[in-house]
């Protein structure tokens, strides 16, 4: 087990738990939690945790104007600083680097390390001023209420992105029970289950594949690392969400559901209302609507909805995959909006054209450059060589433990949506007694069991960071 991740489960997490149990009053548990958020960020970036607190100067400065006087110049300042913190810390390298390519020229690219969660924290900042300005927020005279709001650690480094309306009451009052806190336990649990169990698995085949020799990858080979990749990136994020909603509910807050099995969707437009549910929902309420939506015709709506997957994919890094990737499902999107055929499929054929959509897109995600995402797709359709080296290679990867954790992968990413749902539910029951002792019981046995296992793998595992930490 890394040592960050021995300190965060065996002291930071139940330290922090128990004394927000035991400190009196609200403004001790904000308090607390401020400072556990700061140290948190502080462990693994501490210049940058005096960027996190002058963004939260910023936009509370910004917010308290706002609500004195609704002005299109101070929302535009507001929106222009936060987007120019995150263009510098994120952006510079990469506009440098594209220059020089497009022109020729060799300006020195500047190293600036980019800030953990940078791109979370400050979406819900501008979040945040936006509804101040909107009149859909009241505006927050405490400027400790919204330095937790942007600190918070559970959601911190990688969402899910909250908005301040939807939390703003459970800052200000909020109780909690030990029946709460269990089931926030037993959901962090699992989601870390999710992380070790099988995206840590699926990314041991997917790095492999993808840093392999062209030569080493035929179409066998090729589809083994987009499908372990294509289950990592999901059990990596909906993992830390799940991990998050869980954190949160320990201590009295409800944050969203950020993944609702995605995998299941029979179009791309599906996919994107069940994945990573917070950004997509930012970018529409911040983006979308404001360009026009689909007021203005079919063509507009189009082109409002390239904008969106543009920017989405440029939210995601700096580097022309990811724009690439943002594009391309924009371009299905666009597909399905033209072209009714594609969304009177059959739900099977659906689910199929979705799916080989998405993993196509993770490769362009997942490759350093869009070379090796061609050649890798090139592969996936038109590899048919099978050179013993080769099969040796794609033989090497399809080890038995990978196998169940693929096979595990594939159930609950979609068959086991019904009983997921009903065991969520019936955790929300459980409050109410309604869920005999038994089952209940039978759930905080399977968590515990999980979470054994998790700290055997990781103490024996090499450090594997979640996917999004670096967004």
């Amino acid at each position: 087990m890394t040592f960050s991740s021995l300190v965060f489960l065996c002291i930071f997490l139940p330290v922090v738990f128990l004394l927000h149990r035991a400190v009196p009053g609200i403004k001790a548990k904000n308090g607390l939690l401020i400072a556990a958020s700061l140290l948190f960020y502080a462990f693994g970036e501490p210049v940058y945790v005096l960027l996190m607190i002058a963004s939260a100067v910023l936009n509370y400065l910004a917010a308290r104007a706002l609500g004195a006087k609704k002005s299109k110049a101070v929302l535009a300042l507001a929106v222009a600083a936060n987007l120019g913190i995150l263009a510098v810390f994120k952006y510079t390298g990469f506009l440098v680097e594209s220059v020089n390519r497009v022109f020729s020229l060799k300006i020195p690219v500047p190293a600036i390390a980019l800030p953990i969660g940078i791109s979370f924290f400050t979406f819900q900042a501008l979040s945040y001023v936006i509804d101040v300005y909107r009149g859909q927020t009241q505006v927050q005279k405490n400027f400790f209420r919204v330095l937790l709001y942007i600190s918070f650690f559970p959601q911190l480094i990688a969402g899910p992105i909250v908005k301040y309306r939807d939390i703003e009451e459970r800052i200000a009052h909020r109780e909690t029970d030990l029946g709460q806190a269990a089931l926030g336990m037993r959901r962090f649990i699992f989601g870390l289950a999710k992380k070790v169990l099988i995206a840590n698995t699926m990314a041991v085949a997917a790095d492999a594949v993808f840093s392999a020799g062209a030569g080493q990858v035929n179409v066998l080979t090729a589809w083994i690392g987009a499908l372990a990749y294509t289950m990592q990136i999901y059990f990596d994020f909906s993992g830390y969400s799940d991990m998050a909603i869980g954190m949160g509910k320990m201590f009295g807050f409800s944050f969203k559901e950020n993944f609702d099995f995605p995998y299941a969707a029979a179009s791309v437009r599906e996919f994107w209302r069940r994945w990573h549910i917070s950004l997509s929902s930012w970018f529409k309420e911040y983006v979308y609507i404001p360009l026009g939506g689909n007021r203005r015709g079919t063509f507009h709506a189009g082109l409002n909805k390239w904008i969106v997957f543009f920017l989405c994919g440029l939210w995601h890094g700096a580097n022309w995959t990811f724009v690439i990737w943002g594009l391309f499902h924009g371009l299905f999107s666009f597909l399905e909006e033209w072209i009714p055929g594609l969304r009177k499929l059959p739900r099977i054929l659906g689910h199929i054209y979705t799916m080989l959509v998405v993993v196509v897109g993770f490769v362009i995600f997942r490759a350093d450059t869009l070379g090796e995402a061609c050649g890798m797709i090139g592969q996936m359709f038109a590899g048919f060589t099978f050179t013993p080296a080769q099969m040796s290679f794609a033989l090497m990867q399809l080890t038995p433990y990978f196998i169940v954790m693929f096979a595990a992968a594939v159930f609950f990413c979609g068959p086991a949506e019904r009983l997921v749902k009903r065991l969520r539910a019936a955790g929300e029951e459980e409050q109410q007694g309604e869920v005999p002792k038994a089952a209940q019981t039978v759930l905080y046995v399977i968590a515990l069991i999980l979470l054994c296992w998790c700290v055997l793998r990781l103490s024996g595992g090499a450090y594997n960071p979640f996917i999004y930490f670096r967004f």
